[in-house]
């Protein structure tokens, strides 16, 4: 693949230092964060930082043990609160 020289400022180079991952590279650190979609991947590396409330963890677990271990037999959603 070729490769392309940018210039950039310290204050630039300091924000995508900050968002690199391990074994990243700055330059797909620019891929990550300006392509639109995101990916699985993306989503798994976030999911570290999500804090769930007690209530909705046991709402889940709830939901888990009605399903029975099958996802054919799961709950009906109720979108009402």
């Amino acid at each position: 693949m070729a490769a392309k020289t940018i210039t950039v400022d310290a204050e630039t180079y300091d924000l995508l230092a900050g968002e690199k991952r391990d074994n990243e590279s700055l330059g797909e650190v620019v891929k990550r964060r300006l392509r639109s979609g995101k990916t699985a991947a993306d989503l798994a590396y976030d999911l570290k930082d999500v804090c769930l409330a007690e209530d909705t963890l046991d709402h889940l677990e709830n939901v888990v043990r009605e399903r029975g271990g099958s996802v054919a037999n799961s709950p009906a959603l109720n979108t009402e609160d």
